[in-house]
């Protein structure tokens, strides 16, 4: 069974989480850890010869280093770009947090050092009426790494999916800055900001960059602090 697991969250949709995912793989993949990612649903998936793939669980899969099938990575798959709750109904499916955890802990039982699991969109993206996207970390009991979109009104959305968090039950292991706006203004003073007001760590300050693979990501993330 994985040593480590954590579930990435969001601030938004579009805030870096899975450019943020693979810098961490790639960091524990440096040290020598073993690693392996999931990214349970997709939406905006391209339709291939080998079936629906999505680009973001493609690089989750490539920088694991223990090789898993894409079905594994990536169990739930759309072709529309849409809330994954309404790509659900366009297709007559219905999602459930109870069977995306089961499909998880298989992952989970994997001998690696760490598994790293994204979510999708922010962190009540809806998967049904009632469930959201919030109820597989807590079945799971994951500890949650906040990925923070650096750019105007960040620290409203970053207090309010902290305090959701929290008050679901999870700890939050620690949170990244991912500058996503390049142009951001009074960018550290937002950043001093949420590191006065939040008491986890600040695992990663990420730059803006026209580079995000996975090996310029790493060299940002404080993997001692996240591995413990």
């Amino acid at each position: 069974m994985a040593k480590k697991s954590i579930f990435i969250a969001g601030t938004d949709t579009d805030v870096g989480k899975t450019v943020i995912a693979a810098g961490i793989l790639q960091a524990a993949n440096n040290k020598g850890l073993s690693t392996v990612a999931i990214k349970p649903i997709a939406a905006g998936c391209e339709l291939t010869e080998a079936g629906l793939r999505n680009s973001d669980a493609l690089l989750l899969q490539k920088t694991a280093s223990i090789e898993l099938s894409y079905e594994q990575v990536n169990p739930i798959a759309f072709e529309p770009p849409i809330a994954p709750h309404i790509a659900a109904e366009h297709e007559g499916r219905r999602l459930d947090a109870d069977r995306i955890a089961a499909l998880c802990r298989g992952v989970l039982l994997k001998p690696a050092d760490l598994v790293v699991i994204e979510g999708a969109g922010g962190w009540r993206v809806p998967l049904n009426n009632r469930q959201t996207i919030a109820d597989i970390p807590k079945m799971l009991k994951t500890p949650v790494i906040l990925v923070v979109g650096m750019k105007l009104g960040c620290i409203s959305h970053t207090l309010l999916t902290v305090e959701s968090i929290i008050r679901d039950g999870l700890p939050l292991a620690g949170w990244v800055a991912n500058q996503i706006d390049a142009d951001m203004s009074c960018y550290a003073e937002n950043l001093q900001t949420l590191k006065n007001m939040l008491s986890a760590p600040l695992i990663a300050e990420v730059p803006y960059s026209d580079n995000c693979s996975p090996e310029n990501i790493a060299q940002f993330v404080d993997i001692d602090a996240l591995i413990g």
